[in-house]
């Protein structure tokens, strides 16, 4: 039998997984039945409305995958009208809902490695959505920020509000009978979602709404299954990250650059905003986005800001098989539509388009936005590392403050609680690029000194903050496995018992 470590930021994601595993499931059923239940105890960070970025190891032949399922503007994009309107892409409503990605992403991850249907996989997702989820802390206080939000749209507000109008409180109910029905019709054929009855609903709500997303335009969705990124650092450890349009090669360009983290992160950041887009639609400088290559590079307008917005699910078991996983709304409760006909909370992942038609992140029809989810694998003499975490577009300097340490600390839950920093400016509700310090963050005043040389601006949070993120991880070390969760979060981890791989 195998041993698989499992972190992810909710225990009904563990429990999902350990249900699998009892029945037959090895890693990459457990992570999937994590994954699924977490779209539903979790819509504020993510939905099968959202998209998927994946990193996954063979521990038999060593080789790493990345699945990208990351969905596209409509065909029938108009770029000319959204630049009419202003000089960014709104925050939300119809016109940020891109393609959603996940179910396909769950697919293409199912024809990796699963030893079950995926149905048996969603089956514990569907008896959350159908029975009930207790409303976790994280739940409750992303609804508290987003009231105003929730209030507007009859969808969301049917779903998280009480009868007397009032917002669910922690460890109230959260019932959801029409995304069971959903879930349950995509266990029968998850293409249901791209080209069946799934995607008429969504199509026929969205567009109700002002989104010019058709039905070609989900059944145009491909999920990229490829080589991801890599680097290998001075201490011979190998790391793995997305490709474009995933921000993965914002974490390679920091690692190994200890020494001067911050300046590596601020310059890392301007190249991203600058530089990244979608291969698919124009060329994307990967030198450039990995610090390679020398570029001047201006500030630019931040995105909407991150909290709340993805979740990580990282399993690893003792035959060096990995997966790093992330799934997202974007922002809290993504475009802040729920759709009422399939209970399908929508995702904003076009807010991360540019409206300059010169830069490679701009709008444009059929392309993918600039992408935050930034998974992580690293391998190392007996050791393999998957990491994830929430944190929208700070998640490359979150994931470097504790990379690195993963490979060999004695305790990861102490490493993950240890007090971060991290950069940014709209993303963080701030209208100047800024640095932001928890409580306690090592060589806190050597980073404030290395701030102001920058021109950032210094605040400090009151305790640890949901803006520093929600960092998972799991590890092969020694020939055990481990995994810890972040505090930060409402997570916990299990080692659960799977069949052996053949």
């Amino acid at each position: 039998m195998a041993t698989i470590a499992i972190a992810a930021p909710h225990p009904a994601a563990i429990e999902a997984a350990r249900q699998v595993t009892t029945v037959g499931g090895g890693l990459i059923d457990a992570a999937l039945a994590a994954a699924a239940a977490l779209t539903v105890a979790y819509p504020h960070q993510c939905s099968i409305g959202g998209d998927l970025v994946a990193l996954v190891r063979d521990g038999a032949h060593g080789t790493v995958r990345a699945v990208l399922s990351a969905g596209a503007a409509a065909a029938a994009t108009d770029p000319a009208l959204l630049r009419a309107a202003g000089d960014r892409m709104p925050g939300g409503g119809p016109h940020t809902v891109t393609v959603p990605g996940v179910i396909a992403g769950w697919a293409e991850l199912a024809c990796l490695g699963a030893r079950l249907p995926l149905a048996r996989s969603l089956a514990p997702a569907i008896a959350l959505a159908d029975g009930g989820v207790p409303v976790s802390e994280g739940l409750a206080r992303a609804i508290h920020n987003r009231l105003d939000v929730v209030r507007a749209d009859p969808g969301l507000s049917a779903l998280l509000l009480d009868k007397a109008g009032e917002p669910l409180s922690v460890g109230a109910t959260l019932v959801q009978p029409a995304l069971a029905v959903t879930l349950e019709e995509l266990s029968d054929d998850w293409r249901h979602f791209y080209t069946g009855p799934t995607a008429r609903r969504l199509v026929e709500g969205l567009r109700e709404r002002g989104s010019v997303l058709d039905a070609a335009d989900f059944a145009g969705h491909r999920v990229e299954n490829t080589v991801p990124l890599s680097t290998t650092t001075g201490n011979g450890a190998t790391w793995w990250a997305a490709p474009p349009p995933s921000q993965g090669a914002s974490l390679l360009a920091v690692l190994g650059r200890r020494s001067d983290h911050l300046t590596a992160a601020r310059q890392a950041e301007l190249s991203r905003d600058a530089l990244l887009g979608d291969p698919r639609s124009g060329a994307v400088d990967i030198d450039g986005l990995l610090l390679r290559a020398e570029r001047v590079i201006a500030a630019l307008p931040s995105g909407p800001r991150p909290a709340g917005d993805t979740v990580a699910v990282t399993a690893v078991d003792d035959e060096g098989n990995a997966i790093a996983l992330i799934q997202s709304v974007f922002q809290s409760f993504g475009s802040g539509i729920a759709d009422p006909a399939t209970g399908v909370v929508l995702h904003n992942r076009g807010s991360a388009f540019s409206l300059d038609p010169a830069h490679p992140g701009a709008l444009r029809p059929g392309a993918r936005p600039p992408h935050t989810l930034c998974p992580a694998l690293a391998t190392a003499p007996g050791r393999v590392v998957a990491l994830g975490c929430q944190g929208g577009r700070a998640q490359a300097w979150i994931l470097s403050q504790v990379a690195e340490e993963l490979l060999d600390a004695p305790d990861p839950n102490a490493l993950l609680a240890r007090p971060r920093w991290v950069i940014g400016s709209r993303d963080l509700n701030r209208p100047h690029p800024t640095l932001l310090l928890e409580p306690g963050t090592p060589d806190a005043e050597h980073l404030t000194t290395v701030a102001d040389r920058l021109g950032l601006e210094v605040a400090h949070t009151a305790g640890p903050h949901d803006e520093a993120g929600h960092v998972q991880t799991a590890r092969l070390r020694a020939g055990e496995t481990d995994a810890a969760s972040d505090p930060r979060a409402d997570g916990s981890t299990a080692i659960l018992v799977g069949p052996v791989r053949r």
